[in-house]
C-alpha cells in the first residue's frame, strides 16, 4: 500500500515538470476555486430570475474556472495555446461587456437630458 501511495505522489509531482509549476499550488487553486465557482453560478441564476445583469456573475464564474490556468500562465513555461485563448476570450468579454454597459448608460442619460431640455417651462407646469 505504501508503494502505491509513493507512486501516486511521484506521478502527481511530475505533472508540473513540463510547465515548471508546483502541482500542489496548481491543484490547490483549482480545487479552492470550486466553491466560488458554484457561488457565481447561484448568483448568475438569481440575476437571470430577477432580470438583472449577468455580466459580473459570468465573469466571476469564468475567473474561478480559469484561475489555476492564470497561475500556470504567470508562473509556467510551455503553456498550451488553448489556455491563452481562454484567458484572452475572458478579457475580451469583460471589455465588451463593460463598454456595452457604459454605452447603454450613456444613451439613457442622453435621453433623460434631452427629455428635460425638450420640455418648455410653460408646458412643464401644465402636466
Amino acid at each position: 500500500m505504501a508503494g502505491i501511495w509513493q507512486q501516486f505522489i511521484s506521478w502527481f509531482m511530475s505533472l508540473g515538470e513540463p510547465y515548471g509549476v508546483n502541482p500542489v499550488i496548481f491543484g490547490s487553486i483549482y480545487v479552492g476555486a470550486i466553491p466560488f465557482f458554484w457561488l457565481a453560478i447561484a448568483w448568475l441564476v438569481r440575476n437571470i430570475r430577477r432580470k438583472k445583469s449577468v455580466t459580473a456573475p459570468v465573469l466571476m464564474a469564468c475567473l474561478c474556472a480559469s484561475s489555476s490556468y492564470i497561475y500556470l500562465i504567470i508562473v509556467g513555461q510551455n503553456v498550451p495555446f488553448w489556455v491563452y485563448l481562454i484567458i484572452f476570450a475572458l478579457i475580451g468579454y469583460a471589455v465588451w461587456s463593460t463598454l456595452s454597459t457604459l454605452y447603454k448608460k450613456m444613451e439613457t442619460e442622453k435621453e433623460s437630458i434631452v427629455s428635460i431640455i425638450d420640455i418648455p417651462p410653460d408646458q412643464e407646469n401644465q402636466k
